[in-house]
């Protein structure tokens, strides 16, 4: 057996014990609340657990250079607050498709979508779109508020003050920075129009760094390492490999937003396209568009009518405009300058050759 298909076996394991435990929590309140245990449930099955992983990584990279062993049970609270970071990532899924009005997550029906769904089915009175987005933002809400509670389980196997106190602000700064990160995504879309063209792209790298890349791959790397008892520096190194690998990870999401299999994705091809997102791709597209043809690919990018043949017009567009090569060299560019910082960086050696690993498999989305 894989060291990743263990990981990712003890991961699994947690959140089992966890929705097991929630669900009976809820069902003595209510009968009703089951449905928002059991989606959750749903939603965090499977999963390549990336944030989990350089979490752990995070974690190793220290304690192994302090000479502390791997650990031998399940119950280490490393494996505890990386299941966190699942927990945490889902709730920021929920929250983001509303924003976003999307259909589905990972080939099922969005948070939601499903819970207007069962309005529907169910013979509900009043309006089935608004009992749907209100469940979800709670489902979101709950997701937080159980990742929080992951991350105080983990730090009750802890006795140093000094640790418990940085893995709680690692966890706080990485909470507040995608929250003020999804509010820039949202409001990129409303303000992009006045915007000027060369500005966009610098305003679009803020929204990459903020809503993704920072508690994609940085806080999970920082919060591990805040685990192993690792110092300022320490965290800041991690933190210069995972920052722009997280650039990276999230460009790459938005190629595949709108390139992407839908087989592979979970979502209709050109997604992003639809959803009109603001993304880094887009902005350095319209920046060499003529002003006729920048009009036409703003009149149909966020119209969720657009027909394929539409998007594939667009996809051509954005290909020709020399878009899609720049977005491939800052990805590798990214990758190049988190593997410089790694090299560079003072880590048990097991945990620098398995993040060089982990690196590759997110830039290339291979598990």
């Amino acid at each position: 057996m894989s060291e990743s298909f263990r990981f990712v076996d003890v991961i699994d394991g947690h959140l089992g014990e966890f929705f097991d435990t929630k669900r009976e929590e809820v069902a003595q309140i209510s009968a009703d609340l089951v449905p928002l245990v059991d989606y959750s449930r749903g939603l965090l099955a499977g999963g390549k657990r990336f944030r989990a992983r350089f979490c752990y990584w995070g974690y190793r990279a220290i304690a192994g250079r302090n000479g502390e062993q791997p650990p031998h049970t399940a119950d280490h609270p490393a494996f505890i607050l990386a299941t966190a970071l699942e927990v945490f990532h889902a709730a920021a899924l929920v929250h983001d498709d509303i924003m976003d009005k999307s259909d589905t997550r990972r080939g099922e029906a969005s948070a939601h979508r499903y819970f207007e769904e069962r309005h529907r089915t169910s013979g509900f009175d009043k309006d089935a779109v608004h009992y749907g987005e209100s469940s979800a933002l709670m489902v979101g809400d709950l997701l937080l508020a159980w990742s929080s509670e992951l991350v105080t389980r983990a730090l009750s196997y802890i006795n140093e003050p000094s640790v418990i106190a940085a893995v709680r602000g690692e966890f706080h700064q990485m909470w507040n920075e995608v929250t003020m990160g999804q509010f820039l995504d949202i409001h990129e879309e409303s303000c992009w129009p006045i915007i000027p063209n060369d500005q966009r792209f610098e305003r679009a790298m803020t929204v990459v760094t903020y809503k993704s890349a920072k508690y994609s791959m940085e806080a999970p790397l920082r919060l591990g390492a805040a685990l192993g008892a690792a110092n300022g520096e320490q965290r800041d190194a991690l933190g210069a490999f995972g920052l722009p690998l997280g650039v990276a990870f999230q460009l790459r999401d938005d190629m595949l937003g709108v390139f992407g299999d839908p087989n592979e994705t979970g979502k209709p091809a050109g997604d992003d396209l639809r959803e009109g997102k603001r993304t880094v791709l887009v902005a350095l597209a319209a920046a060499t568009m003529s002003s006729g043809v920048r009009r036409v690919f703003e009149e149909m990018l966020g119209n969720p009518e657009v027909t394929d043949e539409q998007i594939a017009v667009m996809q051509t567009t954005l290909t020709e405009s020399g878009a899609v090569d720049q977005v491939e060299q800052i990805i590798s560019e990214s990758a190049d300058r988190a593997l410089a910082a790694l090299d560079h960086a003072r880590l048990d050696g097991e945990a620098a050759s398995e993040l060089r690993r982990l690196a590759d498999a997110v830039v290339s989305r291979r598990s």
